[in-house]
């Protein structure tokens, strides 16, 4: 009751707005447990939902490719389905490929 007693009394525009500011305003000695459940919804993820994105991105991958690719193609094609919202140029695959020296021996 003295936590909520302590922010009743403060202007709207005074109130912290995130768990870590209020974890800076927290007294620790006074309000111990609020202070421990406060460290510890500061470092919970909001969701799971990029954990599960993540395994059905795979799954769908392994579905389609079955076992037939490398691991280091598989890890590739996973991060390129997973993070779809990383926009990657052409000229910049170009440039990687074309840097990269081949080792091709050619018979005249």
């Amino acid at each position: 009751m003295l936590w909520k007693e302590k922010w009743g009394q403060e202007k709207s525009a005074n109130l912290p707005k995130t768990a870590i500011s209020s974890l800076e305003k927290c007294d620790k000695t006074f309000f111990p447990n609020i202070y421990i459940l406060l460290k510890l919804l500061a470092v919970l993820p909001g969701s799971v939902a990029t954990v599960g994105r993540s395994f059905s991105s795979l799954r769908r991958l392994k579905t389609y490719l079955r076992n037939t690719t490398s691991e280091s193609r598989l890890n590739g094609l996973a991060l390129l389905s997973i993070h779809r919202d990383i926009k990657i140029r052409d000229e910049e695959v170009l440039h990687k490929f074309a840097s990269v020296p081949r080792n091709l021996d050619f018979v005249l």
